[in-house]
């Protein structure tokens, strides 16, 4: 238990980095270059591009630091499965951004950043560090794969 809040914490704070890098990136997008009254679609775009440089801050802070004694030595195939989950998180932020903005009609810049980057946030986080946890790093998938074992380790559950 010690080590999940441990983990948690390391979690909490890549994670918070990385909402930090999400939201100023989107909101300049959406008073700048992706203003939605020059860019139709210039939210969703400013998420798109803002979550996805969050994605790479965080897979580097998690790898490197929250996850580090978990990591794999096959580096692409975790990068891909870290994408893949952060992508899932991506379409919790987009789906709350679109239901907001678009179905609800709350347009204002507050609107949009309370929709993407505070509750999409909340719900897409709790989605990723799961599947972070039970699939991208976790610990003894590789071991079980490269020892034959099951996946407690114990020498019964060897192959013969």
């Amino acid at each position: 238990m010690r080590r999940l809040i441990a983990q948690l914490a390391r979690f909490g704070v890549v994670g918070a980095v990385g909402f930090v890098v999400d939201t100023v990136l989107f909101n300049v997008l959406r008073a700048t270059v992706l203003r939605p009254e020059d860019v139709a679609a210039g939210p969703i775009i400013a998420k798109v591009v803002s979550t996805a440089v969050a994605i790479l801050v965080n897979w580097l802070g998690n790898r490197h630091w929250t996850f580090r004694d978990q990591r794999r030595s096959a580096t692409a195939k975790e990068g891909a499965e870290f994408v893949v989950v952060s992508l899932g998180g991506l379409g919790i932020a987009l789906g709350c951004l679109g239901v907001s903005h678009y179905l609800l009609g709350f347009t204002s810049a507050f609107a949009d950043t309370v929709s993407g980057n505070v509750i999409g946030l909340v719900l897409g986080t709790a989605f990723r560090f799961w599947l972070y946890r039970v699939w991208v790093y976790r610990p003894d998938r590789e071991a079980v794969q490269d020892s034959g074992r099951g996946p407690d380790r114990s020498p019964e559950r060897v192959r013969g």
